[in-house]
């Protein structure tokens, strides 16, 4: 079986990690990532050097950074995206099995449109997720449209993934394959954090990631500021370790921000990229994290930390009870520190993105099995007798 991952960030890049691992040991499947988005940016850290130094194969390069940070030359990257990405499947389609994508980002998402004309099976992990509060839902619900086998992180999203496609098929809910392992991780020392990053986590700390809202562009610079203000105060007690936002539109309004707090404010610090292990490390070590990443969703309760998120962006994302929502006012952030501390900076609580520690495994598994019935499969198709005629009220979701 030859798959080909798509990876356009530091984000769905640490995600698969545990599926990569998979992949390379399996004698029976040939794999390669296509590399593009921020991976291929040295404004973004340039880490595409991550992946050559993990020992990945690559298979193909496709640009895909707007040049601002504005709709229009987001909206025009996209077709520049597409057009790269038709290319590359031009020149793999004929020895692929299936294409892995992840998320929602309009990278992934020209990646995707593009494999339609060539008929390439598709594999999405993480869809049916809602995040109100950015234009992703719809990149997302889209690639979930153009995929043929589903992976999600929850019941309740692979229910929604089973309303979009109208099939029982192929639709499967692992949990979050970003946690596979995460107990059985050697982390490095604070020392070694100290020493490569320059992150001295043996003070209080605060883990800092920040995106804009692009469903509400004209919200970004006030969020900002009211963020800055807080980081401004918070810095007097804590170290504020900042991790640089995505290429969205508006990202360098928060970036700029960021970049002149650090500048002034020797308790700040400023970051492109940890890596996976070097970020579950800090988010291990740090006091609790602040801004509006899926990671404090995601992995910070597996890591018994709480989170602050700021604002609308994750709004409809499920959560564990580690998360303190907040509007974006300062003084709403400084309440929700005040109760993180009463509560001794420590969540003791489950996490709802836990299934199992094997999730890459079960992905793994279902594409194999998917693979190997493929021509049953096929010639279920050409008969007409397609399961996605069965009424969606009669859809029930395998695990």
């Amino acid at each position: 079986m030859r798959v080909a991952v798509i990876t356009t960030s530091r984000a769905d890049y640490g995600i698969y990690q545990s599926l990569l691992s998979a992949l390379a040991a399996d004698p029976a499947v040939s794999y390669g990532l296509v590399v593009s988005g921020t991976h291929l940016s040295k404004e973004h850290g340039y880490t595409v050097q991550n992946i050559e130094r993990d020992g990945h194969p690559i298979w193909g390069r496709v640009e895909s950074v707007p040049e601002k940070d504005t709709p229009l030359a987001v909206a025009e990257v996209t077709g520049r995206a597409m057009t790269g990405f038709a290319a590359c499947w031009a020149n793999l389609a004929l020895d692929l099995d299936v294409v892995v994508c992840l998320g929602d980002r309009y990278e992934m998402f020209a990646a995707v449109a593009a494999t339609v004309p060539f008929n390439l099976p598709v594999a999405h992990l993480h869809g049916g997720e809602t995040t109100l509060g950015a234009i992703d839902d719809k990149y997302r619900h889209a690639i979930t449209a153009m995929s043929t086998l589903h992976f999600t992180a929850t019941e309740e999203y692979a229910q929604r993934v089973a309303g979009i496609v109208g099939d029982i098929a192929e639709v499967y809910a692992v949990g979050a394959p970003s946690l596979d392992g995460v107990a059985g991780l050697d982390f490095p020392s604070k020392e070694d954090m100290l020493a490569q990053f320059g992150t001295d986590f043996s003070r209080p700390s605060i883990l800092v990631t920040l995106h804009p809202e692009t469903v509400n562009l004209n919200a970004n610079e006030g969020m900002t500021d009211e963020v800055v203000e807080a980081l401004s105060e918070l810095a007097s007690r804590f170290l504020v370790v900042i991790t640089m936002p995505n290429a969205d539109t508006q990202g360098m309004v928060i970036r700029k921000a960021f970049a002149l707090l650090a500048e002034k404010n020797p308790n700040v610090l400023t970051l492109e990229n940890f890596g996976k292990l070097g970020y579950f490390a800090a988010m291990k070590y740090c006091s609790f994290l602040l801004g509006n990443t899926s990671s404090g969703l995601l992995e910070a309760p597996s890591f018994g930390k709480f989170a602050i998120n700021v604002g609308r962006r994750q709004e409809g994302r499920a959560r564990s009870g580690n998360v303190i929502d907040v509007p974006a006012k300062a003084s709403a952030i400084f309440a929700a520190v005040a109760e993180v501390e009463k509560q001794n900076l420590s969540y003791i609580g489950t996490n709802v993105y836990v299934r199992s520690d094997n999730a890459a495994g079960e992905i793994l598994n279902h594409l194999r099995a998917w693979y190997q019935a493929r021509p049953t499969k096929l010639a279920i198709m050409l008969s007409g007798a397609d399961r996605r005629s069965q009424p969606r009220s009669a859809l029930q979701v395998k695990k």
